[in-house]
């Protein structure tokens, strides 16, 4: 129990916290069809990491998380300009200011020496999810302990209060975000400010996207923001199950991906495991393909 709680238990339950995070905006990309603004966040945060660090010599998940926010919000206004300005569809401004971030990072990373403080272009992929262990956890009873708690990985409080901040947020913007996500032109005749909405949804998926990709790397962030939200919304047209139903495939496929990556190898015999983020993100993308076998006949849309 004492070998659970300190190798498997916090990255099990960081990767939870991270799909959570995750899919609760990204329902919302979804429906809006902003898919790509998921994949455009979690690749643009890497220079800003970068940049961070440089800046202030300093590793700490805050300072990076300053920094990849930056990033983020740096690249939003980006393709708002690049759209406006060369007149290009929204998902092709998306692609070209991504792939110019991400690529600008992965030269910094190489030129600047950051690989020292295990940030390198493996790391932006993947994450350290099982670096995340907890080493002050000797039994059940640190659980209750202040100073074992004190010691856990800090990615596990942060992601967890985010999370939380998340959902609140949703709770208490409900109503003018689906007005604005399913009929822009209607909610702007009500009195709703669409923009603001529309950059409340896009700095709640960078909030989302920063906070998981220190820990789990973009592959599975960009698998968290679409997989469990697009499982769901094949199985209902009702927004408040699809949520609900996201939120309960993210959940899944965290624990299942840790699981089969981490585990089963041992159980199988096999002298190796294989990377917790990539196997959550397969498991996410399975989920999505047995959903999309299964016969659906959906009633007309419900709020």
């Amino acid at each position: 129990m004492a070998e659970f709680l300190a190798l498997s238990l916090p990255p099990m339950v960081i990767a939870c916290l991270a799909a959570l995070a995750c899919a609760l905006p990204g329902n919302f990309l979804i429906l809006s069809r902003r898919s790509m603004l998921g994949d455009a966040i979690s690749h643009v945060v890497l220079p800003g990491i970068v940049v961070a660090f440089l800046l202030t010599g300093s590793a700490s998940g805050w300072v990076m998380g300053a920094g990849a926010l930056g990033a983020a919000g740096l690249s939003a206004l980006l393709i708002e300009e690049v759209t406006r300005r060369a007149r290009m569809e929204a998902g092709a401004a998306m692609a070209v200011v991504f792939t110019a971030m991400f690529a600008f990072g992965v030269i910094l990373l190489e030129v600047s020496g950051t690989s020292g403080i295990h940030l390198d272009v493996e790391h932006a992929l993947y994450g350290n999810l099982e670096s995340l262990i907890w080493l002050s956890a000797t039994g059940m009873e640190s659980l209750t302990d202040p100073l074992a708690l004190a010691d856990l990985p800090p990615e596990l409080p942060r992601l967890a209060l985010i999370a939380l901040v998340l959902a609140i947020a949703l709770w208490l913007g409900w109503r003018p975000l689906v007005a604005t996500t399913f009929d822009p032109v209607f909610a702007r005749t009500q009195g709703i400010p669409t923009p603001l909405v529309t950059a409340g949804l896009t700095a709640a998926t960078a909030l989302a996207a920063v906070a998981a990709f220190q820990a789990v790397g973009s592959i599975l962030t960009i698998a968290m923001l679409i997989c469990p939200p697009a499982t769901a919304r094949l199985l209902t047209r009702r927004l408040t199950t699809q949520v609900a139903a996201s939120c309960g495939f993210a959940l899944s496929a965290a624990v299942l991906g840790y699981v089969l990556a981490g585990y089963v190898p041992l159980w199988l015999g096999v002298p190796f495991t294989v990377s917790a983020a990539g196997m959550i993100a397969t498991v996410a993308g399975v989920q999505l393909a047995l959903a999309a076998t299964i016969p659906f006949q959906a009633p007309p849309p419900r709020l």
